[in-house]
């Protein structure tokens, strides 16, 4: 309860307090409060310039435990990254034509839809990729679970869909669009969101072109996908043409994924999105 008030009030508990043995209780705040904090000492809350206007957010639960979980993730997990670019023309093309067969069942897939579908066959092609550490243990996964990031406005959480491998683009595309509403409803089940073997992350809807992302512990990869955009490749008729390209960035944990698994990783995926066809043979 102190610590809680106390970040309520940006009090910095510190020294002794008049609670078993001299731990700071509730009581012990508003001395605390009296005595301050020196600025620029350790936990000072820097003070703001004068006139500029702002608001202290709480942290809240689940922003706390994603803070702590990224932090524990970027610091314990010696992550390395590789990045490709790829030619998403034909995937495009037979995007377009799946929508157009399924506009009557109100159906619409989506460049996600196909990436997971992509991501679950490259796991099964390149199973270390498909893994957990568990510290004395390398647990392989013959199926891959794909947890697919959501941003909500509590904060991030990663619903997923289960043996992605064995699952059609349209089962994919139900099951993300009905995940993603329960998840910004707030009515994700534990079963729903804990666990996966393999992350996606996509802000291509945001107009990023390129990122890494953070591994989600105690997977070993997580897969950062960019946005589309128009690049000028050789053509035999015109000489150029305007084609869409993606960015994709794999982020892999060196413990168990070495840099030539990565890669090999990439390339199984990279044939599954610049030939997408040969993900429904």
């Amino acid at each position: 309860m102190a610590k809680r008030l106390a970040e309520q009030r940006n009090i910095r508990l510190q020294g002794k307090g008049t609670g078993l043995f001299d731990s700071i209780t509730s009581k012990d705040l508003d001395a605390l409060a009296r005595q301050g904090v020196a600025p620029g000492a350790p936990g000072a809350m820097p003070a703001p310039p004068r006139g500029t206007a702002f608001v202290d957010i709480p942290v809240s639960g689940i922003r706390e435990v994603i803070a702590k979980r990224l932090l524990l993730s970027k610091q314990t997990i010696p992550h390395y990254y590789l990045s490709v670019e790829l030619s998403v023309e034909k995937l495009m093309q037979l995007r377009a034509q799946f929508n157009k067969k399924l506009e009557k069942d109100k159906i619409k897939l989506s460049v996600n839809d196909f990436v997971i579908k992509a991501t679950a066959l490259a796991c099964r092609d390149v199973p270390d990729a498909n893994s957990h550490w568990l510290d004395t243990t390398i647990r392989r996964f013959v199926n891959c679970d794909v947890s697919v990031a959501v941003s909500t406005d509590k904060g991030l959480i990663t619903p997923i869909v289960f043996e992605a491998n064995n699952k059609g683009l349209v089962t994919i595309s139900k099951e993300v669009k009905a995940l993603a509403g329960k998840a910004r409803a707030g009515k994700l089940q534990p079963h729903e969101f804990q666990g996966g073997t393999f992350s996606v992350s996509n802000l291509g809807m945001f107009g990023v072109t390129n990122f890494a992302a953070i591994i989600n512990p105690p997977q070993t990869c997580i897969l950062a996908v960019g946005g589309t955009t128009n690049k000028l490749v050789p053509c035999e008729e015109k000489g150029f043409k305007a084609a869409p390209h993606m960015y994709v960035t794999i982020s892999c944990d060196h413990r168990v994924v070495d840099g030539a698994i990565g890669a090999q990783w990439l390339q199984a995926f990279r044939k599954y999105i610049e030939d997408p066809q040969t993900m429904i043979l």
